[in-house]
C-alpha cells in the first residue's frame, strides 16, 4: 500500500496522573478502616466520594449512606465524606449522641479554614463554586453570614459588596482552572482591590488532570473520561478535553457505557479518569478499547504526584489504641 494513503494505527493516549487524589484515597480507605475495626454496619453522610462502583463497593461491605446525620441512629458511627460539611452538621451529629470520623479531604479543610478566617476579620468572601455541590455547602456554612456564591463569570454582574476595599475570593477545590481564573479576571476588574487567597483553592490533584487532558486534547479524535456524573473534577476533564481541541469527549461510569458510534473514524483515543476513580475501571475501558483495535498505548504524563494524607484523627486514635492492647495483651 502507498504510504501516503496508509490508514494511520489506532492508539490511545493515556493520561498520567489519573484516578485517585490523595484525599480521596485517605477517605476510602477510611471507610473500610472503620468497617475492620467496628464491624458493619458504619453510615456514611452522602457518598464519601463521587463515583458510582465506589459506593457500591463500600455498600457490599457493611457501609451505610445516608442524606442527612437524623437518619444515623442514635450512638452509631457516622463518616463524613471528603467534600466536607457546616459546622451545623456536626451539632447534629453530637445531638444524636453519633461518634464521628471526619474524612474531610484536607485540601477542603483548608478553604474552610480561610472562610473562617477571612469571616472573622469581617471580608465579605466570594467562593467560586457550583450551586448544591457539598463541598460549597460545607464551606458556606462555616460563615454564611459573610460568603455569597459565584457560579461562574456570567454571575459576576450581581454580586455587591459592603466594602470594595475588603473582599477576599475563595474556591471549590475541584473546578476548572481556566473558567475560575476568568471568574477572577472578572471579579478583579470589578473591584480592583479584591484578595486572593494564599495559595491556590483548586487543589493539585484537579490541576495536574486538567493539564494531562490539555497534553492530549489536540491530538486525540475522541476523549474518554471515567467518572460519575456528579463528580464535579470528571465533568469539568470533558469541557478541558474538548477546549483543549479533541473532536468528541464523553464521561462513562463503566467500559460498557462507551457507545461505539463514537469510534467512527477515530484513530487516536484520549483516556483518563476523574479524582474518585479506582483504576480498576480504566484498565477496563483499555480492555474495551484493545478489543476494538486500540492496542497501542502511549503515556501522557503531566506531572509525578507524591502526596499522601494520614487517616482521620479519631480512627488513628483508635487504631493506634486497639495495637497498643495487642501489645499489652
Amino acid at each position: 500500500m502507498d504510504r501516503m494513503t496508509a490508514t494511520p494505527a489506532r492508539k490511545v493516549l493515556l493520561a498520567a496522573p489519573r484516578g485517585y487524589c490523595a484525599g480521596v484515597d485517605r477517605a476510602v480507605i477510611a471507610v473500610e478502616k472503620a468497617l475492620e475495626q467496628y464491624g458493619a454496619p458504619v453510615y456514611v453522610r452522602h457518598e464519601i466520594v463521587h463515583n458510582k462502583y465506589v459506593v457500591k463497593t463500600l455498600e457490599k461491605k457493611g457501609a451505610i449512606f445516608v442524606d442527612e446525620t437524623a437518619e444515623v441512629p442514635e450512638g452509631n458511627i457516622v463518616i463524613f465524606s471528603a467534600h466536607g460539611v457546616a459546622p451545623v452538621v456536626h451539632e447534629e451529629a453530637e445531638r444524636g449522641k453519633l461518634a464521628t470520623i471526619d474524612a474531610t479531604c484536607p485540601l477542603v479543610t483548608k478553604v474552610h479554614k480561610e472562610a473562617i478566617r477571612y469571616a472573622k476579620e469581617d471580608y465579605d468572601i466570594l467562593l467560586i463554586g457550583h450551586e448544591g455541590h457539598e463541598e460549597v455547602i460545607g464551606t458556606s456554612g462555616e460563615a454564611p453570614e459573610h460568603i455569597q456564591l459565584v457560579d461562574g463569570p456570567e454571575d459576576v454582574a450581581k454580586v455587591e459588596v459592603r466594602d470594595p476595599d475588603k473582599v477576599v475570593w475563595l474556591s471549590q477545590t475541584t473546578l476548572s482552572v481556566d473558567e475560575t481564573m476568568e471568574t477572577v479576571g472578572a471579579l478583579q476588574n470589578k473591584f480592583p482591590n479584591l484578595l486572593s487567597p494564599p495559595s491556590d483553592d483548586i487543589c493539585y490533584a484537579t490541576q495536574n488532570r486538567q493539564i494531562a487532558v490539555k497534553q492530549m486534547g489536540a491530538e486525540a479524535d475522541l476523549v474518554i473520561v471515567v467518572g460519575s456524573k456528579n463528580s464535579s473534577n470528571s465533568v469539568r476533564l470533558v469541557e478541558v478535553a474538548l477546549g483543549a481541541g479533541a473532536r468528541d469527549a464523553h464521561l462513562v461510569d463503566y467500559a460498557e457505557e462507551i457507545d461505539e458510534a463514537w469510534l467512527e473514524g477515530v484513530h487516536t483515543v484520549g483516556l483518563t479518569s476523574g479524582a474518585s476513580v479506582p483504576e480498576i475501571l480504566v484498565e477496563g475501558v483499555l480492555e474495551w478499547l484493545a478489543a476494538r483495535g486500540y492496542e497501542d498505548v502511549e503515556t501522557v504524563k503531566a506531572a509525578e504526584e507524591s502526596i499522601t494524607f494520614s487517616l482521620p484523627k479519631e480512627l488513628r486514635r483508635d487504631l493506634r489504641a486497639e495495637a497498643q492492647a495487642a501489645v499489652e495483651g
